[in-house]
């Protein structure tokens, strides 16, 4: 089968392109969150990045929608409408935003795709209307036991602390860095020194790193620390408790079913 999906989420995506399908993942010159492609990633020969332009009515047997924006562009390119007669299913990765309990997913008022969310907590918190809604549950690629607590320094992986600040406890790092120093890793962490206030010495920004030599780092790292408040499951808790490592995380949306009491 050839399935067609965007990259939006690489650790998400890690997982699912290892299926016996082939996957085809719409590239820009200028890459950017419409045309990643396969950004560099190690992932196998069965993915492929093609242009969306490249594509017609015959390339494509299913897609994944997760962006209610894709779901026009899949038609305007293929001449098909998702749901309608191209099968396809709406993966939702996020927490609802705004008024909740009371956000209504925008796929709500429709019964041709498929709601699929990738935890229990994101199905019951979203309003779902009438929409067939169902959970398949994230998976990540096992990195194995590389625990080495080596390290006395605390880890955390978080995307873009500065901007999306309480959303992922970004405000509770200079309690933890009281207690131990903090390795944090993660996209756009470059402005957290300064936006923080905290003490270089106790804070080491290690920036975006590959996935391979992501594992590596934080299996050296003492304990891995989850100070996310509202989102969705972030998978680097997984990835941490797959290497090794003890974890410390708030008891949030889906964190309290992740982690083995």
């Amino acid at each position: 089968m050839r399935i067609l999906l965007w990259h939006v989420h690489g650790s998400w995506t890690d997982a699912f392109v290892r299926g016996r399908h082939e996957y085809l993942l719409p590239v820009l010159p200028e890459g950017g969150p419409w045309g990643l492609g396969r950004a560099g990633r190690p992932w196998p020969g069965s993915v492929q990045q093609v242009p969306l332009a490249e594509l017609d009515a015959d390339s494509v047997d299913a897609v994944v929608l997760q962006r209610p924006e894709e779901i026009e562009a899949v038609h305007q390119a293929l001449g098909r409408r998702p749901g309608v007669d191209l099968p396809a299913v709406y993966l939702e990765h996020n927490t609802p935003k705004g008024n909740f309990p009371f956000t209504r997913h925008p796929l709500a008022d429709q019964d041709s795709i498929p709601l699929v969310h990738v935890t229990h907590f994101n199905k019951l918190a979203w309003d779902n209307g009438s929409a067939p809604a169902l959970v398949i549950e994230h998976g990540i690629p096992d990195p194995g036991p590389l625990y080495t607590g080596e390290l006395p320094e605390l880890a955390v992986v978080v995307n873009e602390p500065v901007r999306r600040g309480r959303v992922t406890g970004t405000d509770l790092l200079p309690a933890f860095a009281a207690v131990a120093p903090l390795h944090v890793f993660g996209m756009k962490t470059e402005g957290l020194l300064a936006a923080s206030g905290f003490d270089d010495a106790r804070l080491h920004v290690r920036g975006d790193l590959k996935p391979q030599e992501l594992h590596r780092e934080l299996a050296r790292c003492r304990v891995y620390v989850h100070p996310m408040r509202w989102t969705s499951l972030g998978l680097s808790l997984l990835e941490a408790m797959h290497v090794g490592m003890p974890v410390l995380a708030l008891a949030t949306t889906e964190a309290p079913r992740a982690v083995p009491p």
